[in-house]
């Protein structure tokens, strides 16, 4: 559930049903499908077993290949699967507190007076500050408990609620007038789109950065695992409920778009323009925007916690600090760094577009080398641990000659394009 919650994030809320219903519907899930389970799931296994075979994070274990191979700048390149993932957490935690402050204002029932340029004057304003500022206590305040009081517990508690939050949204969303045009938007297929190379393009995209490859998060998850675990099975199932919530996502927000005849293409400003004037026009709206954004700060914490273990326990397996330290570090330093971001919307796109084309895709890139080219024992056997359906050494094969060349695609197409996650 943990792997789940980091996988689940507000690029399944916000991209995966635009993407959806923009590159042709239904037809859009048959790259979208054979990407997430043949590519996204063999970045799961490798980053997973890395992690568990060297018992750490991606720090350790890529010095470690680096020194088996006599290769020069492991430091430097052993750290860029953290750094990339700590500039995720700070730009993701700006983003949480957004919703943290779009939750307070259907508590208190004035997302019903704002207007549609709210968002734009309260982004990129002082007044967000304390709302990151906040979003950073809330996931400093669960790493700092550990692994087990900490991130199993909270996962253990909130993914139950959030599918039940999802559902009963879902449900209300499919129940609304000409809610039937954002289901023909999601699913009607529109064959033509299988011809273009925009649609396999967005499909890779999507499907790589969906379960969360970067080379740092789930390496760290995949640290705290025993042998008996089954990483083969536990990546396909990340994969598929990864999926599943936000094909469920999907049918929460558009047939209600469709149902006010709203622009179904607004990306991130879906959530903050778009679903609040929902919101405004339906019986019980205050009630159901508290749940909606109580469901994304649900999601968005449970990434948020992973994007902080990462490099806390990057730091760890450099330093002597302890772990209540090393939290308080980072999340110091993701304050800092986050300010001037905050203030300023395009430092922070420029910020954010050098993180997800560039930094983090580079840290997958180095983690999925180290696994299936550097790495001087048998990493299938490692894979094997716990498995109760061995894999054999065709995956291997699969890993270097198309999962690896996939992952530099992925960066080279991400700055060509300006980004495809």
């Amino acid at each position: 559930m943990s792997c789940i919650g980091a996988a689940l994030g507000l690029g399944n809320i916000w991209m995966f049903s635009y993407r959806l219903g923009t590159y042709g519907g239904a037809v859009f899930l048959i790259p979208y499908f054979l990407f997430v389970f043949l590519l996204g799931t063999t970045g799961l296994i490798a980053e997973f077993t890395f992690g568990r075979t060297f018992r750490s994070g991606s720090m350790v274990g890529i010095r470690k290949v680096f020194k088996s191979r006599n290769l020069k700048g492991s430091s430097l390149i052993a750290s860029i699967p953290a750094l990339g993932l700590t500039g995720i957490f700070v730009f993701y935690s700006i983003v949480i507190g957004w919703i943290l402050k779009y939750f307070s204002l259907s508590i208190t029932g004035e997302i019903k007076n704002i207007s549609p340029t709210y968002f734009d004057l309260f982004s990129g304003s002082i007044s967000s500050v304390p709302w990151m500022f906040l979003a950073l206590i809330i996931t400093l305040s669960v790493v700092y408990l550990g692994v087990s009081k900490g991130i199993e517990r909270l996962n253990k508690i909130i993914m139950p609620l959030l599918l039940l939050l999802f559902l009963i949204l879902t449900i209300k969303s499919l129940s609304l007038p000409n809610s039937i045009k954002g289901v023909e938007y999601l699913l009607k297929p529109k064959w033509e789109f299988l011809l273009d190379i925009k649609t396999w393009i967005m499909a890779l995209g999507q499907a790589f950065f969906t379960v969360s490859l970067n080379g740092c998060g789930m390496v760290v998850y995949g640290s705290y695992t025993d042998d008996k675990f089954d990483i083969v099975s536990s990546s396909f199932a990340t994969a598929l409920f990864d999926t599943l919530a936000a094909m469920l996502v999907a049918f929460m927000i558009m047939p209600a778009v469709f149902a006010f005849g709203l622009n179904p293409s607004s990306g991130p400003s879906l959530l903050f323009i778009t679903v609040p004037s929902i919101f405004k026009s339906m019986p019980y709206g205050n009630i159901l925007s508290t749940l909606f954004f109580l469901s994304i700060i649900f999601a968005a914490i449970s990434s948020s916690v992973n994007m902080l273990e990462g490099p806390v326990e990057a730091i760890l397996s450099a330093t002597k600090l302890n772990r209540k330290t090393a939290s308080i570090l980072i999340t110091l330093v993701a304050f800092i760094l986050a300010v001037p971001l905050s203030i300023n919307i395009d430092k922070f796109n420029n910020f954010t577009d050098f993180i997800t084309i560039i930094l983090s895709p580079i840290g997958a890139m180095i983690v999925a080398l180290s696994v299936f080219f550097l790495f001087k024992g048998n990493i299938l056997a490692e894979i094997n641990k716990g498995c109760k359906r061995p894999l054999g050494n065709w995956f291997i094969l699969f890993g270097k000659f198309v999962f690896v060349p996939f992952t530099i695609l992925v960066i080279i197409l991400g700055v060509l394009l300006g980004g495809i996650g």
